[in-house]
């Protein structure tokens, strides 16, 4: 195996190891949720894994990342470590955002992680001001913003883009476009499907990719930042993805038929990279074992991590948040 091949091979393994964490990370989120240790709403990632891990890959640690309410694997592709993740989500203050923030609101700011938004598009002019922020002060980075389609109807998508353009901001707009936003199905909702066109009608350059594939996210990614760097604009890069999950929790998935679920299991991002792999002689099953153990040791340390951190002092509520102490008195 010549020293290409054999980079590869281990970058590729370290993907799949990274897809396999969040999926299995939020299977657990699922048995946790059931037992009531995760309390609130739970809008998971499975399925769309290659997006986040394929973008993370190639961003710098200055880089910065602003994520939607669907953001464990966002946060974990990131580094964050999964016992203050999952702390966050158990509400203890040993979580990433001392417990305040759940599973929504996850925040790190050494990882330059700026957060869940509980808003559809919310993060969208946040991102923009990031942006901003980094080319008055001449900072060497460039802001990634993930959202969802459903995500292109709001007004502060289109305030966002517009501006961007406007203002030359070195960021990247992923749109993972999973077909059904919260539970409408994309043709129903939007005249024209074909997102990355939208892009086009600010004056900003933009292309789709299969986010399916971590190979292909990754390399369009690597291409999208280039660009960005050498023509000081923004970028839209629209996945096409799968959600195999309902919406939220709470979500009865009465929108699509389950054999369509099925047939996008079978071509999901995880499978693909691991049969790809064993088909090419570059993984074997006990490999795969090997990956599975560690995960499930994380996911147990993780676990054991957030029920021995403790709950916040009831004299510390009011701690940070902004209220007035009289009437017409700043806090």
């Amino acid at each position: 195996m010549n020293q290409k091949l054999r980079i590869d091979r281990v970058h590729l393994i370290n993907q799949l190891r990274q897809m396999l964490r969040i999926r299995r990370f939020e299977e657990k989120c699922t048995q946790l949720y059931a037992e009531e240790k995760i309390r609130g709403f739970l809008h998971l990632y499975i399925g769309e894994e290659a997006i986040a891990v394929g973008v993370m890959s190639v961003l710098k640690p200055e880089d910065q990342i602003v994520a939607t309410y669907r953001e464990h694997g966002h946060a974990l592709a990131r580094g964050l470590s999964m016992g203050s993740i999952l702390a966050e989500m158990f509400g203890r203050i040993n979580g990433c955002s001392r417990g305040r923030g759940g599973s929504m609101h996850l925040f790190d700011k050494q990882m330059n992680f700026y957060g869940g938004n509980a808003i559809v598009a919310g993060g969208l002019p946040l991102a923009a001001g990031l942006a901003m922020a980094n080319k008055k002060q001449h900072r060497d980075a460039v802001t990634v913003c993930f959202f969802g389609e459903g995500a292109v109807a709001e007004g502060e998508f289109h305030e966002a883009m517009n501006l961007a353009v406007l203002w030359k901001l070195p960021v990247l707009f992923v749109c993972e476009n999973n077909g059904y936003a919260m539970g409408t199905a994309l043709s129903l909702s939007e005249s024209e499907t074909n997102l990355a066109r939208k892009a086009s009608g600010y004056g900003m350059a933009s292309s789709q990719v299969d986010g399916m594939n971590v190979v292909d996210v990754e390399s369009a990614t690597s291409s999208a930042l280039e660009l960005i760097k050498t023509t000081s604009q923004p970028y839209f890069l629209e996945c096409k993805t799968y959600r195999f999950r309902g919406h939220s929790s709470f979500d009865g998935q009465l929108y699509r038929e389950k054999e369509e679920i099925r047939q996008w299991e079978e071509k999901g991002p995880v499978i693909r990279l691991q049969n790809w792999l064993k088909e090419n002689n570059h993984f074997n099953e006990e490999e795969l074992d090997e990956l599975e153990s560690e995960i499930k040791a994380e996911i147990e340390a993780a676990i054991e991590f957030a029920e021995g951190g403790a709950w916040e002092d009831t004299r510390d509520l009011c701690k940070d948040v902004y209220s007035p102490t009289q009437e017409g008195e700043p806090g």
